[in-house]
């Protein structure tokens, strides 16, 4: 038995209205996904304005300091004892010496600077060839007119 074919392939104009529809839909849940929060943590850093200054060619560990002398690495607040510790196991798997760069608010003391670059120099005792050769503290570019 033969079955009447009633099904028309696409004989007639392209409707744009429902993709339209779906398009503008997603676009109104992707600027709502833009308003929640990211995870992380939020600091107000405020560093030194500076300008022309080098920047560095070799592979960098990052520690940021807030006002309140927190130590941050990795997005998380951390001990002088657990920066010590994680410093050392990054300068022990890193195949060339490292640099290291600090965020500093501008309330941060040249003391506290100065016992972070200290606790970052420090040797690890199996591997005294690859240490931290540089230590340097990031600033903002000078705002162009």
């Amino acid at each position: 038995m033969k079955f009447p074919r009633s099904a028309k392939i696409l004989r007639s104009q392209f409707d744009v209205a429902p993709f339209a529809s779906v398009f503008f839909a997603l676009l109104i849940f992707l600027l709502l996904a833009a308003l929640l929060p990211v995870s992380g943590l939020r600091m107000n850093l405020t560093p030194p304005v500076a300008a022309d200054l080098p920047g560095i060619d070799r592979p960098v560990l990052t520690i940021a300091v807030d006002s309140q002398n927190r130590l941050y690495f990795e997005n998380q607040i951390v001990t002088e004892a657990v920066l010590k510790t994680t410093l050392a196991a990054r300068i022990k798997g890193a195949h060339e010496p490292l640099a290291l760069v600090i965020h500093a608010d501008k309330a941060v003391s040249y003391d506290e600077l100065s016992r972070l670059a200290l606790i970052a120099r420090q040797p690890e005792a199996g591997n005294t060839n690859l240490t931290i050769t540089n230590i340097v503290l990031a600033t903002l570019p000078v705002a162009q007119p």
